[in-house]
């Protein structure tokens, strides 16, 4: 999810290994001083450390921070394939069916207190999730992590059949591409001889009493290229290289994630030398010159961007229930002037959107019959299409039955950027009869109110940066826009989008028949309008704007992935002064 600065794509079945990916472990080790700075989003910080994250608390910043930490059981690669070097997992084999996957682990990896990565190790960790997205529990989430393959509820049993080698049950035959990266692929396994307190519901509660706790005594043991050192609250959180990591072998020593109170004092950053990895602010693309010492990249993650209204019938003053409606939904994607936003906030960095996968980066499911959209921007239509379905104007309101086309957005703070898309779309959404009053809260406040848990408290929300599909790396739908789905934050619900959803999910095939399934999806949601679409643009992967990096610092670009929208700094070096 991108959420601040603010994540799924398939490819071959298993056998996708890229060789040039391959760990190496011969780098040399770094000197103390080799620090690299990397900027937050404004306003945003890690806040959850456990790599089963809480549905409140489900953001980038949390996923890169627990990548840090923890090697994950599949390592996908930018083309949507499983690179097995760099994965704990050296094999995974489904039967014919599509209902057991046999997992062998690489006895290369290893815990940072020397234990072996283990298969009790992945056991554990497979019915954490699965306890965690079942109804029993009332901890803050209510599935492990979005898309998840065959959802836990599904996932029938994990058994070690040896030291290194888990045999994994599902309940019912699934398309084995979509459950190995939406599935298998969102696990990271945690040390169960730390974490395992004798039952699930004593395991829940020690992991939600440190989950925003990194100096408690269970994040000492990690497998991944980096361990927590310390944190300073709404300053800094400094991490170090894990000298025990089996994998590339990090020359950056020291990591610092810097908090940012507004994208000016993360620019100032940049300008002076403070910050090594940040973003330019759409706001100050005519200043960029001023960046002397670094360099500007222009990436697209796999993703889509949209306003998320709150269809509940308990969304206050009765919106949720004009929500509900596509006519209305598709009255406001007309007043969404997607090109005006991408030639006057984003310097022509952006393209169109109205599916839940974006034309770029390219990737095998985009369905190019989409690049037209079907709700173009024209408020005269979106005006005429509310009149012909019963709406009338009332003192510059759209009314009908009681119900008023007014309401909150709630939008991330800090950034200029967004304040000026919002701003533009109150603008031409009033020469619909939309009226919308616009409210700056922290990204965590954004986010946290936003869900279905109480929908009472929002209309609209906008935390900045729309979806990006991590770890859910299959893009099906599943886990967003089928029904009561955990990331469904909206209440979006319709029987037909989730046939298509589970086509897509459950039913193996040949390429034609799964890419005919994908298309199908996406051209429904196309037509319904789930979410309101807006433009998907460049984006930074640690923050909002383009990326920058200080230009004796290399591999930030070529080593982001734009499937993960991950950022490796083990595989950074810093040359230089």
């Amino acid at each position: 999810m991108k959420t601040s600065g603010i994540s799924l794509v398939g490819a071959t079945l298993l056998l996708g290994s890229l060789s040039a990916c391959g760990a190496t472990t011969g780098a040399p080790q770094a000197s103390a001083n080799q620090t690299v700075v990397i900027a937050e989003a404004p306003q945003s910080s890690p806040n959850w450390f456990f790599p089963i994250i809480g549905s409140t608390a489900s953001s980038n910043t949390n996923i890169q921070t627990d990548a840090l930490m923890y090697k994950p059981l599949l390592f996908i690669t930018s083309h949507g394939t499983i690179n097995y070097h760099r994965s704990l997992a050296s094999s995974i084999h489904a039967n014919a069916k599509g209902t057991v996957y046999t997992v062998h682990l690489n006895p290369k990896w290893h815990w940072s207190n020397g234990k072996r990565v283990s298969a009790k190790d992945l056991v554990f960790t497979f019915n954490l999730f699965k306890y965690a997205a079942g109804t029993s529990t009332s901890l803050p989430w209510s599935y492990a992590w979005s898309g998840i393959g065959g959802l836990p509820q599904d996932w029938q049993s994990a058994v070690a059949t040896g030291p290194e080698t888990v045999t994994i049950t599902v309940s019912k035959p699934v398309n084995p591409e979509w459950f190995m990266l939406n599935g298998l692929g969102q696990i990271s396994p945690v040390p169960a001889s730390v974490w395992n307190q004798g039952s699930l519901i004593k395991d829940m509660a020690l992991i939600k009493s440190v989950s925003n706790t990194p100096s408690a005594r269970q994040y000492r043991v990690v497998d991944g290229p980096y361990r927590f050192q310390s944190m300073k609250p709404n300053l800094e959180w400094t991490f170090v290289a894990n000298s025990r990591y089996d994998g590339h072998k990090a020359t950056i020593q020291k990591l610092v994630l810097q908090y940012e109170t507004s994208t000016q004092n993360e620019f100032l950053g940049l300008k002076n030398g403070t910050v090594q990895v940040g973003y330019l602010p759409a706001t100050s693309w005519g200043a960029r010159k001023q960046l002397t010492g670094d360099t500007l990249s222009t990436p697209y993650i796999l993703g889509y961007n949209f306003l998320q209204p709150n269809l509940s019938p308990r969304a206050p003053g009765g919106v949720g229930t004009a929500f509900s409606h596509a006519y209305v939904r598709q009255a406001l994607e007309m007043g969404i002037n997607q090109k005006g936003i991408i030639n006057s906030l984003f310097h022509g960095h952006g393209v169109v959107e109205d599916a839940p996968i974006a034309s770029k980066p390219p990737t095998k499911f985009y369905d190019p019959a989409l690049s037209k959209p079907l709700y173009p921007f024209n408020p005269a239509a979106g005006k005429t299409l509310l009149e012909n379905h019963g709406w009338h104007l009332q003192n510059g309101v759209m009314r009908k039955n009681g119900v008023a086309l007014q309401f909150t957005l709630l939008y991330m703070s800090g950034d200029p950027t967004l304040t000026n898309e919002v701003s533009l779309i109150k603008s031409s959404w009033a020469q619909e009869g939309i009226q919308v009053n616009l409210q700056a809260e922290t990204f965590s406040s954004v986010i946290g109110t936003a869900n279905q848990s109480d929908p009472t408290k929002w209309q609209m929300a906008f935390w900045g940066g729309g979806w990006t599909y991590e770890p859910d790396f299959y893009p099906s739908g599943d886990g967003l826009l089928n029904s009561g789905a955990g990331a469904n934050f909206g209440g979006y619900a319709n029987s037909h989008m989730d046939t298509l959803i589970n086509a897509t999910t459950n039913l193996t095939g040949t390429s034609a028949q799964v890419t005919q399934r994908m298309n199908a999806y996406l051209t429904y949601a196309a037509q319904q309008v789930p979410v309101i679409w807006l433009p998907w643009t460049s984006s930074s992967y640690v923050g909002t704007g383009f990326p920058e990096h200080a230009k004796n610092l290399h591999g930030t670009v070529s080593t982001f992935n734009l499937v993960t929208d991950l950022f490796y700094p083990n595989r950074w070096t810093l040359r230089g002064s």
